[in-house]
């Protein structure tokens, strides 16, 4: 229990460190690392800068524009990887960038049943918004539609999470009561989907 809260408070700290440092472009920059396939998942990220947006520490637009921008500066490597590398290239070596078959698979159910408006959807969903650009490289499709889709998407995505984030500061005092009482039921919480999180991508990565 211990060792889990550490990773999560460590975690916590990491984030904390990079936003009061770096401000929006630490937002930014943070966001392009989920994209890039790195779990450092967004749901952790906007919802703190949401809470330096409640203390006035930044401006709530400035924060939820900055994590869309990021989002899709973290796309721009995938997108080419799938681009020049192609289906083959993705399918034998996306293991070594967090990325399995099964990703690839379920990022292309979406564009054959959505083509481009995929980009949008899948940019509000956890887990595969993060996966979508490849299959977008590996269709080649058009960077000005991509990028635009992928960045309204993510705007929205980063306004509810920063507006979560902005609500949870107004109410510390009750979060803190809460977290209080049910600190033990909360951690176990993030244990639980976290290596329910790490188990699946794992079984992903070994099926490929």
């Amino acid at each position: 229990m211990e060792f889990i809260n550490s990773i999560i408070v460590y975690l916590v700290n990491f984030i904390e460190h990079i936003i009061n440092a770096l401000g929006p472009f630490g937002i930014s920059l943070l966001m392009a690392i989920e994209s890039c396939n790195i779990p450092l998942p967004s749901e952790a990220v906007l919802p703190f800068a949401g809470y330096i947006v409640s203390k006035g520490g930044m401006n709530f637009h400035v924060a939820a524009i900055a994590g869309a921008l990021g989002c899709v500066l973290g796309s721009i490597p995938s997108y080419y990887l799938g681009y020049f590398g192609g289906r083959k290239f993705v399918e034998k070596y996306g293991k070594y960038f967090l990325v399995s078959h099964k990703d690839l698979q379920e990022a292309d159910k979406w564009v054959e049943k959505y083509g481009d408006l995929a980009f949008f959807l899948c940019r509000m969903l956890p887990v595969v918004r993060t996966f979508i650009s490849l299959p977008a490289g590996i269709l080649r499709a058009k960077k000005r539609v991509f990028f635009t889709l992928t960045f309204l998407g993510s705007l929205i995505w980063s306004y509810v999470l920063v507006y979560a984030g902005v609500k949870m500061g107004q109410n510390m005092d009750a979060f803190k009561h809460l977290w209080h009482k049910f600190d033990i039921a909360i951690v176990l919480i993030f244990a639980v989907l976290g290596v329910i999180y790490v188990y699946r991508h794992v079984k992903h990565l070994r099926e490929s």
